[in-house]
């Protein structure tokens, strides 16, 4: 009998992620906590970042940002992954085309587009002003606001087609079942269509909500003075404070969130489901 060699695919993969990531953040959490700080102050040097008030501030506005950020994907990706799951033909294709195409643009491109858009000066105030619904232009940029919406707009993709290959699993005799028996719409969304999609629902909250903590751009090129999330602070103890160790101790932080979100990603999510199996 012949052994399953196709796992060897991987390895090129599984490389280019040790070499290009492993290594060189196992490298910088040893070098910075264990080689130039004294193994003995490591302990204090958590506590110390830990309860810090600027850390502390942080870890909450990201905390909010994300949670703000994952139910705005939802709202807006749900009804457009149902549309997507429930119609064929030239419709359904431009908005797959809507989606997808942005998700292939620079960050920084997609985020600078923004600001044209929810500037001052911008398109959004100005046609507010040219309609006569505002007297002064609106504060849309450069607050928690601006930073929703240019994180929703660059993660919406994610939750779309997490929640489109659950849906596409979803039997649509079911519904036709129920509507013969005499169920409205809204109670068949309500007690089949969505528990069936709650995988779907879970799977996509937690993919945004995992992106949106380590999320950099956005918010420093979009925020205000009082939205400074754990991502920006690393960035500040490096290239403001020269503080390696404390950008380390941040660092290790944000990955152990990020691990424990992942963990529980790969206990709740059913892939064979997701897919349609």
């Amino acid at each position: 009998m012949r052994r399953d060699r196709t796992w060897l695919l991987l390895l090129p993969a599984l490389g280019m992620l040790g070499g290009l990531f492993v290594a060189p953040l196992i490298w910088f959490l040893v070098r910075t906590l264990f080689v130039e700080t004294a193994p003995a102050e490591v302990p204090d040097l958590f506590v110390d970042v830990l309860t810090s008030r600027p850390m502390q501030v942080a870890a909450l506005t990201t905390l909010w940002i994300s949670v703000l950020v994952t139910l705005a994907t939802l709202a807006i990706g749900y009804p457009i992954a149902f549309y997507l799951a429930n119609r064929r033909g030239l419709r359904a294709a431009l908005v797959v085309f809507c989606v997808i195409v942005p998700y292939f643009t620079s960050v920084i491109v997609r985020t600078y587009s923004l600001t044209v858009l929810l500037g001052r000066a911008g398109i959004v105030n100005e046609s507010l002003r040219a309609v006569g619904l505002i007297g002064a232009p609106l504060p849309l940029l450069y607050n928690t606001f601006a930073i929703v919406v240019g994180m929703t707009y660059v993660l919406l993709p994610y939750m779309v087609l997490t929640l489109f290959a659950t849906m596409k699993g979803i039997d649509p005799t079911l519904l036709r079942a129920g509507r013969a028996l005499g169920a409205s719409g809204p109670y068949l969304f309500r007690r089949v269509y969505l528990p069936l999609s709650w995988p779907g629902i879970v799977s996509g909250s937690l993919i945004v909500l995992i992106l949106a903590l380590g999320f950099f751009i956005t918010p420093a090129l979009m925020g205000g003075p009082g939205d400074v999330t754990v991502a920006m602070l690393i960035e500040r103890a490096i290239e403001i404070l020269i503080d390696w160790p404390s950008a380390a101790v941040m660092s290790v932080v944000l990955l152990a969130a990020t691990l424990i979100l992942f963990s529980v990603y790969g206990r709740v999510t059913d892939m064979r489901r997701m897919m349609g199996g």
